[in-house]
C-alpha cells in the first residue's frame, strides 16, 4: 500500500474534522441534498462524459494507485545483473528460451509500455475529471441553495435551510475535489511515470541477456536510467 497516500489522507481529515468540532457542529456540515447534488451530479457527469467499461475501470484504477508498490530501481538492477549470471548457464530467461531474439523482445515490452501509458492516462483523466465536476456542481447546489434562500425572505427559518445548503454544496466540493480526485489523479500519473521507468529499464537489461552481454555489461546499461548516487548503491550492494 502506498503509504504517503493512506498518511496524507488520513491527515487530511483529521485536521478538517478537527477544525470544524473547534469551530461549531459536524452535524452541521452532514446535508443529503449536498451530498446528492455534489456526488449525484458528478457522477452522471462522468458517467455521460466516459463510456460505462471506462467507467468502472476507474475502481480498479484508484485500487491499484492505492496499492501500488514500485520496485526501487537498484533493485530492479541487482536482479537483472542475477538473470544475466543465471543466463550465462542456463541459456537465457524464459522468452530467450522461447526462441525470440533482442528485436521481438525488444519490440513486445515496448508495446506493453505504450499500453501501460495509455491505460493510466485514461484513468487519470477520469479522475481529473471528476476533481473537476466536483466544485461545479457545488455551484450548482449554491445556486439552488441561494434561489431557495432567496425566495422565502419572509420566512427567517427557512432562509437558513437554504443558506446551509448552499455552502455545504461548496464544501463538499472544494474537500473532494482537493483531497480525493485531484491528488489521486496526481498520484496514479507518478505511479505511471515509474512504472514506465521501471519497463523501460527492464527492456534495457533483458535485451542485453539476449544479446549475452555480461552481468557487469547489463548493470551498465540498466544505470543509465538512474542517477550517480544510486548506481554507487548499487555497486555497493551488487
Amino acid at each position: 500500500m502506498d503509504l504517503a497516500t493512506v498518511i496524507g489522507f488520513v491527515f487530511g481529515i483529521v485536521v478538517i474534522i478537527g477544525t470544524i468540532q473547534h469551530e461549531g457542529n459536524i452535524g452541521l456540515f452532514i446535508n443529503i441534498p449536498a451530498f446528492a447534488i455534489v456526488f449525484g451530479g458528478m457522477t452522471a457527469a462522468t458517467m455521460i462524459h466516459f463510456s460505462m467499461g471506462q467507467f468502472l475501470g476507474i475502481f480498479s484504477v484508484i485500487k491499484k494507485t492505492l496499492l501500488h508498490k514500485a520496485v526501487p530501481p537498484q533493485e530492479l538492477i541487482r536482479r537483472m545483473v542475477n538473470y544475466a549470471a543465471i543466463n550465462r548457464l542456463i541459456k537465457g530467461l524464459q522468452m530467450l528460451i522461447d526462441g525470440q531474439n533482442e528485436e521481438a523482445i525488444k519490440e513486445l515490452m515496448e508495446m506493453e509500455v505504450q499500453y501501460l501509458e495509455e491505460r493510466h492516462a485514461m484513468g487519470k483523466k477520469i479522475l481529473d475529471f471528476m476533481g473537476a465536476s466536483c466544485p461545479s456542481f457545488a455551484m450548482v447546489g449554491t445556486l439552488i441553495g441561494l434561489v431557495s434562500m432567496l425566495s422565502k425572505m419572509e420566512n427567517p427559518d427557512q432562509v437558513g435551510k437554504g443558506m446551509a445548503v448552499a455552502l455545504v454544496c461548496t464544501f463538499w466540493g472544494a474537500l473532494s475535489a482537493n483531497l480525493i480526485f485531484l491528488p489521486l489523479g496526481g498520484k496514479l500519473g507518478q505511479h505511471s511515470k515509474t512504472e514506465k521507468l521501471s519497463m523501460e529499464m527492464t527492456m534495457a537489461g533483458v535485451c542485453a541477456i539476449a544479446k549475452g552481454e555480461s552481468p557487469t555489461a547489463v548493470r551498465e546499461k540498466m544505470q543509465i536510467f538512474i542517477s550517480a548516487k544510486r548506481r554507487e548503491e548499487v555497486k555497493a550492494k551488487g
